[in-house]
């Protein structure tokens, strides 16, 4: 079992990337409230199980995933511990084919190493081509437990914060998808 810190309601005293500076700096801008722990690392949802205890929500699974040409690419949002097919997603969309991006394409465009995917890589310019998918099952919970861009600080925040004040806030789009399973 991992460590998982106290829930506190204030940003860390230290920040450990540019992106998680930014995370929480955008969030007191905006005035939404959120509550966050501080954790071993977590890269497993099976990880996220404990941090999920803690925060009494449930953390969402976010993948980079591209096209075989890795000349387009996908930030998916879904439920943290539903199964997830490429090509199920890929027909969703109507890709041909899709498959998971590498660590250094998610360094380079969101900002974070495997396991650490967060949906708060909108704020940076390198993810502006980046589109972000969100499964409608999402929305359907009260509050949106993610990763805070690392891998040791995960967060609660209501779902509609995210879907409205955070998506205006970037002025990027996030398309809202119902995962069909291909024939």
């Amino acid at each position: 079992m991992i460590y998982v810190s106290k829930p506190y309601s204030t940003p860390p005293l230290t920040f450990k990337t540019p992106l998680q500076e930014k995370v929480y700096r955008t969030l007191d801008l905006l005035g939404i409230d959120y509550v966050r722990v501080d954790t071993d690392p977590a890269i497993t949802m099976e990880d996220c199980d404990t941090i999920d205890s803690f925060l009494g929500t449930k953390m969402v699974k976010t993948l980079l995933v591209c096209n075989r040409q890795q000349t387009s690419f996908y930030l998916f949002v879904t439920c943290g511990h539903k199964p997830f097919s490429t090509k199920d997603f890929g027909h969703s969309l109507g890709i041909s084919r899709v498959s998971f991006a590498s660590e250094q394409q998610m360094t380079d465009l969101l900002g974070t190493e495997r396991g650490a995917a967060t949906i708060f890589s909108a704020l940076l310019q390198s993810s502006e081509n980046v589109r972000i998918i969100i499964d409608n099952e999402v929305l359907s919970e009260e509050f949106y437990g993610c990763s805070d861009s690392t891998t040791t600080g995960y967060m609660k925040v209501r779902t509609e914060c995210i879907i409205n004040e955070f998506q205006r806030y970037t002025g990027r789009t996030f398309r809202v998808v119902e995962l069909v399973p291909s024939e």
